[in-house]
């Protein structure tokens, strides 16, 4: 989000960047000072060719609760917040998210040779598959198991699998059984009720990719044509945004054509890596325009599809998009593992809670993908009122806990998130706060926590 602030005795203030496309913000924050907090305005495509905006506002009194509410008042009178009452009501299929798990699953992980994952001491390991119908048949398992509703994400369904070939990704692997086979698979997911999304990307550029021109990928401002081996259908380049739409529209017109039952899409990276720009003379795109190429190709998932979900919720995507799939703390050294950087705080739930979906582990060993290596996974979803990631073959004290943070979310999924406390000086007992009054209590160190209802809600 971009605003930050602090607090000085009883006294805050918090900075606003109004016109954040090309904007960012310097921090230094050493033990005993001085802490510097310090805009920074960049150009875009080499010109400040508009008027640069950042508010100010001040408190007598006021916390990062308080800081967090003002920039929730600030997204509201601008028009730039859409509650998830508003999704539900221009794409109904997203109340079948409330209350609900996911259930991140995959077909194939193929490595290409030039990756650099590949590996050569295994070289089994770089090619992973796992048919449709295999899969269909551990969704039926666990809707045995109880799970009644569900929202199942579904990676490396495309032709070579997981980060392969994009934006070229049809037909659907042939070695899990090609088009026949996921729409069997869709067809599963749609008698048990679940809600079937397809994990799917359009930045990283195959340079395999059967529609691969050079000329569509951006230019950076020296005119060089970026190229990587980063990911597992090794090298490529980054596609110019203007382009992606329309490959959005034809890979997803084709899987609907064909029949396949597809609800969603989770659109890789678009709502994590900051905006290209892009040089090209033929082609141009500012920081500015490649969000809102990016926004174009998520409401093209919401009217071709349904459910609209990217990798993490930039404060820019929020209008767009209903799920996310992870929401890290900031971790030292990497969003993976490692101790918290700073005091782990919900500033994004404070503004957000209410407008879009936020899944989290279930786990309740300590650490994982942006969980502090002290806390575990469980207390942080109980605490933000997220939804739970479910494994395929739970077991049941999973199952007790997703049925738990499933029950809590259909209660207060939809309502704001109205505070967050600490409630000694340990900052380990934490409690948040939503607009009915329901209140979630956690101590990380015990490992305990409290859900209380309002007493005029409360069951019998």
């Amino acid at each position: 989000m971009p605003w930050w602030g602090y607090q000085k005795g009883r006294a805050a203030a918090g900075l606003i960047i109004e016109t954040p496309d090309d904007a960012g913000c310097v921090m230094d924050h050493p033990a005993g000072g001085p802490t510097l907090m310090e805009l920074k305005w960049v150009h875009s495509l080499g010109k400040l060719g508009y008027a640069r905006r950042a508010r100010i506002a001040f408190f007598d009194e006021g916390n990062y609760v308080t800081l967090a509410k003002r920039y929730r008042q600030y997204v509201i009178e601008t028009g730039k917040f859409v509650s998830l009452k508003e999704k539900i009501a221009r794409s109904p299929v997203v109340a079948k998210m409330i209350g609900t798990p996911v259930v991140h699953t995959s077909i194939l992980y193929h490595t290409q040779p030039e990756s650099i994952y590949y590996d050569k001491t295994n070289p089994g390991k770089n090619h992973q598959l796992v048919t449709f119908d295999a899969r269909a048949d551990q969704l039926k398992k666990l809707a045995a198991k109880g799970v009644k509703q569900a929202y199942v994400h579904l990676d490396g369904w495309g032709f070579r699998g997981y980060d392969n070939l994009h934006p070229d990704i049809l037909p659907p692997c042939p070695d899990a059984g090609g088009w026949d086979g996921m729409k069997r698979f869709a067809e599963t997911c749609d008698r048990l009720g679940y809600v079937f999304a397809i994990h799917d990307q359009y930045r990283d550029y195959y340079c395999d990719a059967v529609s691969y021109d050079e000329r569509h990928t951006i230019l950076d401002e020296q005119g060089n044509r970026p190229y990587g081996n980063a990911w597992a259908g090794g090298r490529q380049s980054i596609l110019c945004s203007s382009f992606a739409p329309g490959y959005v529209k034809r890979n997803h017109k084709a899987l609907l054509d064909y029949g396949i039952k597809v609800r969603g899409a989770y659109l890789d990276v678009f709502a994590v890596v900051p905006p290209d720009e892009c040089y090209n003379p033929e082609h141009p795109v500012s920081r500015a325009d490649c969000l809102r190429y990016r926004g174009e190709c998520l409401d093209l998932v919401r009217a071709q599809l349904g459910v609209v979900s990217s990798e993490e919720p930039a404060d820019w995507a929020v209008p767009h998009i209903d799920l996310v799939h992870h929401a890290p703390y900031a971790l030292d050294p990497d969003p993976g593992k490692g101790p918290a950087l700073g005091i782990a705080v919900p500033l994004f739930e404070l503004v957000y809670h209410d407008a879009i979906v936020t899944p989290w582990t279930a786990s309740i060993t300590k650490g994982g993908w942006g969980i502090p290596e002290t806390d575990q996974g469980y207390l942080h979803c109980l605490l933000n009122a997220g939804v739970p990631y479910i494994s395929m073959d739970p077991g049941k004290d999973e199952l007790g806990r997703m049925r738990t943070m499933c029950s809590l979310h259909k209660r207060v999924g939809l309502l704001e998130m109205t505070n967050h406390e600490f409630l000694d000086s340990s900052y380990r007992k934490q409690r948040t706060t939503y607009a009915d009054g329901t209140t979630v209590t956690v101590d990380f160190d015990s490992g305990k926590f409290e859900i209380s209802q309002p007493k005029a809600s409360a069951a019998p």
